[in-house]
């Protein structure tokens, strides 16, 4: 099979404007009218590599190990290598902003910018969703000339200079000889008309900008760093171009007693070391109103109390997370001497006045179940 890559002198990782480039420069060495029939042979074989590595379809073929020339005969020249590209291989093509090779006078309209605005929710509004108002710079239509960019009552008038084309043409030598090339009027910059008289309020923008206020619906589930897209709501465009969009990227705020994990809500709550031994039901406040949570006889400090449903609502999907009630059991460091000496009654009970040492197994233990819970805030 063919070496195409050694052929451009390019390696294997090359970029297509590498390509593009060392094709160039070859082409423009090795092309019949410049190098003469020594040249020809090489010639061919350039064009030929340009037109397997300049396509992506037969490059990817290519480097599958199959010659995408051969599978189709190897006939013809470079593939969508037409006189444009040649023309701008040689002479450049008087490529600008609008385009390599214009045809015709360019349109002064322009579409509008897509524009971005932050706004802070809380906690509690990502649970539910909320409409927000928020306050944006944006670009409308400018009222006096509707977008035309002129003074009212005034036109555009057709250029002198390319009498509306939009380009102009001019002779340039070149190692073929005279050439024709063709590069946007200088005088209406490629539009074909001139604005004689701009319009005053927008200065000849046909736009100007004031401050909007705008009611954006947050659904439920957004978190930081979501972005809300509101279609055609954005900057109106130059000389009265259509509307860009207008993106809202949300900051959730930190909220004093609930964690977010994904749509699950995760607090703590604290419990009487007599409380956990005993059992009892405490009343939480949840987004959802006072919610009991019912701590079983001889609950260990760690243990988890779930509540389906009530945690963040799913973005752009049904139903909620959980909320996850991390339970707290807490031992008193302020004991009377009469409390002291009724839980001293009890270890007696109990026989633990002189407690042995037991390790817990793995697997087991506060230890465990701290790294649990550790992990799965990671997650």
């Amino acid at each position: 099979m063919k070496d195409y890559y050694g052929a451009l002198g390019v390696s294997r990782d090359a970029t297509e404007a590498e390509i593009k480039k060392a094709y160039r420069k070859l082409a423009r060495e090795l092309h019949p009218d410049v190098a003469g029939a020594d040249g020809e042979e090489r010639f061919k074989e350039v064009s030929a590599a340009y037109d397997v590595l300049g396509n992506a379809e037969k490059r990817a073929q290519y480097d599958r190990g199959v010659d995408p020339r051969s599978a189709s005969g190897g006939a013809g020249g470079p593939q969508g290598f037409g006189f444009e590209d040649i023309f701008e291989t040689f002479f450049g093509g008087g490529a600008g902003p609008f385009g390599s090779a214009q045809r015709g006078p360019a349109s002064r309209t322009q579409r509008g910018g897509d524009t971005l605005v932050h706004t802070e929710i809380t906690l509690e509004e990502a649970v539910f969703g909320v409409t927000r108002e928020i306050q944006a710079d944006l670009a409308d239509v400018c009222s006096t000339c509707h977008g035309s960019c002129c003074a009212p009552g005034t036109q555009p008038q057709t250029c002198r200079q390319c009498n509306g084309q939009g380009s102009v043409q001019r002779v340039a030598r070149s190692l073929l000889g005279n050439v024709m090339t063709t590069a946007p009027c200088p005088a209406c910059g490629g539009y074909g008309t001139t604005i004689e008289t701009p319009c005053t309020d927008c200065s000849g923008q046909g736009r100007t900008h004031s401050r909007h206020t705008i009611a954006v619906d947050i659904p439920a589930g957004v978190e930081t760093g979501t972005r809300i897209r509101m279609t055609g709501v954005g900057d109106a465009g130059v000389a009265g171009g259509q509307k860009g969009d207008l993106y809202i990227e949300i900051r959730e705020r930190a909220h004093a007693v609930f964690e977010r994990r994904g749509s699950d809500l995760h607090c703590t709550l604290e419990v009487p070391m007599t409380a956990a031994a005993l059992g009892t039901v405490l009343s939480v406040d949840t987004f959802d109103g006072p919610q009991d949570v019912d701590v079983r006889p001889g609950t260990h400090a760690g243990s988890t109390v779930k509540l389906k449903g009530l945690g963040v609502g799913r973005l752009q999907r049904q139903g909620r997370g959980d909320l996850f009630v991390h339970l707290d059991v807490v031992t008193p460091t302020d004991l009377t001497a009469e409390q002291e000496e009724l839980v001293r009654q009890l270890a007696a009970l109990r026989g633990e006045e002189a407690p042995e040492a037991r390790l817990a197994p793995i697997g087991g233990g506060v230890f465990s179940r701290l790294k649990d819970a550790f992990l799965g805030r990671e997650r």
